[in-house]
This record gives C-alpha cells, structure tokens and sequence, in this order.
C-alpha cells in the first residue's frame, strides 16, 4: 500500500460536487524540432516515479486496484481515485484489455490538476480539497474562467464580465477554505496579453482581475499561487512577461508556471525560466511535464503543430524533488490524455480521448 493510500470511492458525486470543466487546448505556438532533451536525471527519476506504487496487478497481467496516493515526500498533491484515467482502467478491466489498463492507470497513478468549471465553483472546490484533505494531501487547482478567454479559439468563453468573475471567484475561495492548495492561475491571460492576442481594451480589466485574485488567495491560511507566464517557444524572450507578471501580483504571489498543456522539454523550461526569475525578483516556477516527454512535434508545415500532436509521451511524473531550488515542482497541469481542441481527429477541448492516452503513456515505455 502506497504512503497515505484510502479509498475515494465516488466522494463528488455523494457531496452533490459535478465534474470540473475541461482544460483548454494545448498553446497554440509554433515549435521548432530538435528541442532539448531533459537531463539523464530527470529521466532517471521520471522512470522510477512511473513505476508507481506496488499495487495488485503489477507484473501478474490483472488490472491495476484503485490507484492510492505518491509518497508525501516526494509528490504531496491528491491523486484522485476516480479520475477519467481511473474509470479508462477499470472499463479496460472490464474488457478483458489489461495491457491497456496498465498503460492507462501511468495516468491514473499520479496526481493530475483539477481544473474547476464554471457552474458550481464553490463545490468542485470544496469536493476536491476536502478529499485531499482527507489522504493528507495537497490539492492541485486551476482557475480558468477569466473574461475574453483564449481569444476565441478552441476554449474560448470564461466569465461574463469582472463581477461575474469576481462572483465565480467567491464561490472558489469559500470551497477552498484553510486546506492545503497550489493554485494555477488562469493559463493563457497573461501570455495572451505579451502576445498582443487579447485586444487592449481589455488589459487593464485583466490586470485588475487577476491582481485582486492573486490577493484573495494568498489571504487564505494555506494557499499557493502560480501565475502563468508561457512557454520559451511562445513567449521567445522572457522579458516580454516582465511587465505583465508585475502587474498582475507576481510580487504576492508564490511564482509562476510554464509550459501548460504544452510540449516543450523540461530543460527549455528550466533555462527560460531561470531567465525570468531573475527578471521578477527571484521567484520560484513550476513547470507542466504532464506531456513532454518526447519534447514538442516538429514543425513542418503544421501551423497547429502544438494540437494533439501524435508521438508524445507522457514527461516526469509530479514531484517537489526537483533538484534545483529555482523549480518548485514538475506538475501534470494538463490532464493527460483530455484533448487540445478538435484537431487531428480528437474531440473537443477538455475530453477525455483514450486513444491519445494510450499513445502518451505508451511512447514514455
């Protein structure tokens, strides 16, 4: 049994708490090939983290039990005992597809971000940190509803005006109370802003917004926040995020966090980074590794090379061993296996899409 292992068994669904809503595509930016690979110790630890925990059905050709929690001293965050990738193990199970149900349950396994819809933001939040509560674990959430989102695309939407953001943000800081909880704070709004994608005339809304937010969290006893700042193949030079991180609280906030729902290699990550932290008064960063294992897709003449790409792997599985003091964490921000958008055959934005799961659980073999 792995440290702190307890059954979640249905706990959303008892507290009256619906499903969260999807995440967004993955960032729409244009990638070269031949990215960096990670260091040899970072792939050391990522093999040994997807490994897991000893849990019937390793090794013996059954299907994985009902996946427990990762050792507290190296991934504090709540694996959720049914998730989408844990329900995918146990509908394998039920097919008699076991090879499947091990390679899917390399997600179900770890702990991935719950990212909170726009219909009960006070439930979802208080469902989720209780529950992580409850195994003695962090909760690892992701606010993504700011007005004007994602610039039309893929996951445009998000809330209605400030005061209906405001509102829904009320509804989150009630749910998340005094637990324990890492917050990532609206991808995309600030890259969007740097980008010129997000027209003028609603940056200052969106400063205000995200300035009060990083605020409201940080006066919550136990709660860490992470603004978003790219990846170094959107945001080329780092310094392009100075302003907009400074406007937005970075000072207030714990740091910021890289490469969500992207492909781009850890080491990329890790050199723009320490780039920008020198840039924002030393700030520590987080970086998303839910999907670049193989690194990014090359380019070629794919202007949405970064849309479910085929031949990804899933990257180092969440851990705060890091290794460097500058990183805080590799997190998996992006659910693993939910779709970028309605490109190459995947369906829309935020569904879960076994086949892709499969493939990025099968490529980091």
């Amino acid at each position: 049994m792995c440290e702190g292992e307890w059954m979640y068994g249905d706990l959303r669904r008892m507290a009256g708490v619906g499903p969260p809503g999807g995440p967004r595509d993955g960032r729409r930016r244009t990638v070269r090939a031949g990215a960096a690979s990670t260091t040899a110790a970072v792939g050391a630890l990522a093999l040994l983290l997807l490994a897991g925990c000893s849990s019937p059905g390793d090794g013996d050709g059954s299907v994985p039990a009902k996946p427990g929690q990762r050792p507290k001293s190296v991934a504090p965050f709540w694996v959720n005992p049914d998730s989408k990738a844990a329900r995918q193990v146990s509908d394998y199970g039920d097919e008699g597809r076991t090879a499947d149900a091990r390679l899917a349950n390399k997600i179900a396994s770890q702990p991935v971000a719950e990212w909170i819809g726009v219909d009960d933001p006070e439930g979802e939040a208080r469902g989720f940190t209780q529950a992580a509560a409850k195994a003695d674990r962090e909760a690892l959430l992701v606010l993504y509803n700011i007005p004007h989102r994602d610039c039309g695309r893929y996951s445009q939407g998000g809330a209605a005006d400030g005061n209906a953001y405001r509102s829904w943000l009320d509804g989150v800081l009630k749910g998340i109370g005094d637990r324990a909880t890492t917050v990532i704070l609206e991808p995309d709004a600030l890259p969007h802003i740097a980008d010129k994608c997000t027209p003028q005339q609603f940056h200052e809304e969106r400063y205000a917004l995200l300035t009060e937010a990083v605020g409201k969290l940080k006066a919550l006893p136990h709660t860490k926040v992470y603004l978003d700042a790219g990846n170094p193949h959107w945001i080329k030079d780092p310094g392009q995020m100075v302003e907009p991180l400074k406007r937005a609280g970075i000072d207030r906030a714990d740091g910021f966090a890289l490469n969500i729902s992207n492909y781009q290699t850890t080491a990329e990550n890790t050199k723009y980074g320490k780039r920008l932290s020198a840039m924002v008064g030393g700030k520590p960063f987080v970086i998303d590794t839910s999907r670049n294992g193989n690194g990014p897709a090359p380019g070629g003449d794919d202007p949405e090379n970064w849309c479910n790409p085929p031949g990804r792997a899933l990257g180092t599985p969440p851990t705060t061993k890091t290794g460097d003091p500058l990183i805080a964490a590799y997190l998996w921000i992006k659910r693993p296996g939910e779709s970028d958008g309605t490109c190459k055959g995947g369906p829309k934005a935020g569904a879960w899409w076994p086949k892709y799961a499969l493939g990025l659980a099968r490529s980091a073999e």
